[in-house]
């Protein structure tokens, strides 16, 4: 009897330590800001949307601790150590051979049937969710350091988009966590100081927004730091050609509080990335030139988006960079989706000076407006 009851106590104990132990994956409806340390900011903040209320498309997580797996299952960690300890950080040319080596090593591992299982199983639930076999995906590497203080690490890891398949998935996956090892982010990480030893990465893959059009907001004027305003840049197709500055965006700016359209700048913009229909990736494509200087967003879009940017900055209390995109396959009145959203970590930090101190609120600008003689709304 001895032995069975203490054999019992051993099982109870080995499932409470397998019950506490992180999750290899997880959706994101199931996270909040504070579990950057196990999905990393991006992750992080799209849970916090979705429980905020905020239209945002659905999606699952690898988390740091399904990351920690990959690379312990792999038996790399020694390898990498001796190559990351012989890089100069200013030699960009010897970093690119290192790098080039270290991804290879990375994405040729297979993950464990485990977590292939789990990922094939999330990825089978957000098909039947989105109502479309293998649902187009975009694959993107959520780092646990992104935005911290002194340091911005967003944009450094890779993001692929239109991804089909559960084993594409698995790859780009693998694609994304080997990013963690490009040139810029070894040389990023030296100078600033950031030890590799404690580095983790998450990967979200989140259904694709068919986009029609997409770009950036920002709840506060990039140019000046005025937060009277939100200033919206779109193009056609995804937002990928605004936040790499490939084209010359339309460009509107709203008052914040009566959210009428105060400027408005349509350029012409010759090259949108949208999916091939035959191919079935995202590729770079010319705008047809009878569309090029054709508004990109219609005038309800624009006050929809401000609205929503709004609900947003009032939710996390702080000015925000914020990524869109309008679905052109679901009707109008929902159709506008949050693909993501950070702090802006340029003017929230500094003393708001010339227009932003002046009319430093959305009031004063109504104010200034109205003793001037405009029409504001």
């Amino acid at each position: 009897m001895g032995s069975l009851a203490g054999a019992d106590v051993v099982a109870r104990a080995t499932l409470a330590r397998v019950a506490s132990r992180p999750p290899l994956v997880c959706w994101f409806e199931d996270c909040r800001r504070d579990a950057v340390p196990l999905v990393g900011g991006k992750c992080a903040s799209l849970g916090e949307l979705i429980n905020a209320g905020v239209r945002v498309p659905p999606g699952f997580a690898l988390t740091t601790e399904g990351y920690r797996r990959f690379m312990a299952d792999s038996g790399i960690a020694r390898e990498l150590r001796a190559l990351l300890a012989g890089a100069d950080a200013q030699d960009l040319a010897a970093l690119e051979s290192i790098s080039e080596r270290i991804r290879g090593l990375v994405e040729a591992q297979p993950f464990a049937v485990e977590i292939e299982d789990l990922v094939a199983e999330c990825y089978r639930k957000l098909s039947l969710r989105a109502c479309t076999p293998a649902v187009p995906v975009a694959v993107r590497s959520s780092a646990t350091a992104e935005d911290l203080a002194g340091a911005s690490f967003a944009g450094q890891q890779d993001t692929y988009l239109w991804v089909r398949g559960v084993d594409e998935v698995l790859h780009h996956m693998r694609r994304c966590i080997s990013s963690l090892y490009t040139a810029r982010a070894i040389a990023y990480r030296a100078n600033k100081g950031f030890d590799d030893d404690g580095l983790a990465i998450s990967v979200g893959v989140q259904k694709m927004a068919n986009a029609y059009t997409a770009g950036v907001m920002f709840t506060i004027h990039p140019a000046n730091g005025d937060r009277s305003v939100i200033v919206i840049d779109s193009n056609f197709g995804f937002g990928e050609s605004v936040v790499s500055g490939e084209v010359t965006p339309d460009h509107f700016v709203v008052n914040k509080v009566t959210l009428d359209i105060i400027e408005r700048v349509v350029s012409q913009k010759q090259l949108c990335v949208t999916v091939d229909p035959k191919t079935q990736t995202a590729q770079a494509m010319e705008i047809p030139f009878e569309r090029q200087k054709v508004q990109s967003l219609i005038d309800d879009e624009i006050t929809e988006l401000a609205w929503m940017g709004k609900r947003i900055e009032k939710h996390y209390g702080q000015p925000m960079d914020i990524e869109w995109a309008v679905d052109k396959d679901l009707p109008a009145g929902g159709n506008i989706f949050i693909l993501q959203a950070r702090p802006e970590t340029v003017w929230s930090a500094k003393t708001q000076t010339g227009r932003g101190t002046a009319g430093g609120s959305a009031m004063d600008y109504i104010l200034s407006g109205m003793l001037a003689g405009k029409r504001v709304g």
